[in-house]
């Protein structure tokens, strides 16, 4: 039987092919394979769950004051042209009771990141499962990356960049915690 990954190897020597390469050649004898392996893993969040990726790591605490995780690399692939798009995350949440195992944070970014993705979708569901995981009283995410698509192809603008935001719950409807959030993910 045909497994995902050997449908995908296909794909890639026929994409050779079509290109006007000759998947045969020294330097592309093993591309297929490699190339799927890293398609594969390129877009394994399509496999896991965000229950899985939490694994019970909420606890209780009675801390009430904002967190913030900076700087947490992501890369995605753009759905429109399969090209990277790559950046950084910032993920805040105000505690209702119960705070997140700092490495989940990150493993929820790179969960949403490693699928087909825009951008806009990424921070919506980032901020959406920080929101389920937490249940605290709001959360905002902040995405900035470069992506490929643009600096490669089409307007090939090397130095934009994008940045995105979602903003739930305390963070969208006072003025003064989404401001130290601003503040805060700048310094």
């Amino acid at each position: 039987m045909e497994t995902p990954l050997d449908t995908l190897e296909k794909a890639y020597h026929t994409l050779l092919t079509d290109i006007g390469e000759e998947p045969a050649r020294e330097g592309l004898v093993d591309t297929p394979t490699r190339a799927a392996k890293a398609m594969r893993y390129l877009t394994q969040g399509y496999d896991q769950k965000l229950e899985e990726i939490v694994n019970g790591a909420v606890f209780d605490s009675d801390s009430d004051e904002m967190v913030i995780v900076r700087d947490i690399e992501l890369y995605s692939l753009c759905e429109h042209h399969l090209l990277p798009f790559i950046g950084k995350c910032h993920v805040a949440y105000l505690p209702r009771g119960r705070v997140l195992g700092l490495s989940k944070v990150a493993r929820i970014v790179d969960m949403y990141a490693r699928r087909l993705q825009i951008q806009e979708q990424l921070t919506r569901q980032i901020a959406q499962a920080m929101q389920e995981v937490t249940g605290g009283l709001g959360v905002g995410v902040i995405v900035e990356s470069r992506h490929l698509c643009m600096m490669m192809r089409g307007v090939q603008k090397q130095n934009s960049s994008m940045t995105t935001s979602s903003m739930l719950g305390t963070f969208r409807k006072d003025i003064n915690t989404r401001n130290e959030f601003l503040q805060l993910v700048r310094t």
